[in-house]
């Protein structure tokens, strides 16, 4: 079966979908996009990916396609249709067809809307397995990493610079400070060596992940010793723990960061009582039971 997409207000077989030569998109680069994950039919976090869809559009001054409620019958719908029940959305709103100029329209056009979908594998069942290697890459990314544009070049680059070297994801940082700012399609945690965990406090260097904020809240009663704080390569490096947070990752431990040991090479303690935390979440039980109790 065809997948099918939603092009500007039609239902089509993916195959036939296209976006006009002039999208300000496809020229510029001049628009956002947005990612939810699919679990048993659940649309996990949904509000959070909503809400920094509708902040996104609002930084680039762009006009919400629908309301809301409309642009949820929509991902169902496109779901629906694709027969998912484990899987992503996609979303990418861009401000629309016109003359190749670098400003914004001088008449109003409509914003391009276009939502697909597709297949992943569900939750891990358990982190064995569920981790990879990273590698550390300059951020080479414009100063409004905060906007989850659809200006992904330098991201591109440094995955491709990952895999190159056999790692999964690349840990950015800035030169001159090595402070990290995040992956390249991830937030980025530690255990430092006094046994806190950190991740980099919210800024327009990085985009505020709906996971990264997801877990944040699930840590309230945890007992987990956590701070809102940045750190350098070095600290990453001398860490006792590692692990990514997104959408896809959901909680993926990093064994080795530039070909050393992270800790002693395993997922630790905090990274694993997190996994098991965050997959109540995904399963909709309470914070405070475990995976197959009764809600």
């Amino acid at each position: 079966m065809s997948r099918i997409a939603y092009v500007n207000g039609r239902y089509l077989p993916q195959r036939d979908a296209a976006v006009n030569i002039e999208d300000r998109g496809y020229q510029f680069g001049d628009g956002i996009y947005e990612v939810v994950h699919v679990q048993d039919g659940r649309f996990i976090d949904e509000d959070a990916h909503l809400s920094r869809m509708e902040r996104s559009l609002g930084e680039i001054r762009l006009a919400q396609p629908m309301g809301r409620r409309a642009l949820r019958q929509v991902l169902r719908e496109v779901v629906r249709r694709n027969r998912i029940t484990d899987g992503l959305v996609y979303m990418q709103i861009t401000r629309g067809v016109a003359r190749r100029d670098h400003g914004f329209p001088a008449a109003a056009v409509p914003p391009a809307f276009v939502v697909t979908a597709r297949r992943i594998p569900g939750f891990p069942a358990s982190l064995e397995g569920w981790n990879l290697r990273a590698i550390t890459h300059p951020d080479l990314r414009w100063a409004r990493r905060d906007i989850k544009s659809v200006n992904l070049l330098p991201n591109v680059l440094a995955k491709q610079a990952a895999r190159e070297q056999g790692a999964g994801e690349a840990i950015l940082y800035e030169e001159g400070t090595g402070q990290v700012t995040e992956g390249s399609s991830t937030t980025v945690w530690i255990v430092d060596e006094e046994g806190v965990l950190r991740t980099r406090h919210l800024d327009h260097a990085v985009l505020p992940g709906c996971t990264r904020g997801a877990l944040m809240e699930l840590l309230t009663g945890s007992g987990i010793d956590f701070e809102e704080r940045g750190f350098t390569v070095e600290e990453a490096r001398r860490a006792r723990e590692a692990f990514l947070t997104s959408a896809t990752s959901f909680v993926k431990p990093i064994l080795a960061i530039d070909g050393e040991s992270v800790g002693d090479g395993r997922p630790g303690p905090v990274t694993r009582r997190l996994f098991e935390i965050f997959a109540r979440h995904v399963k909709g039980l309470p914070s405070n039971s475990r995976p197959g109790a009764a809600a």
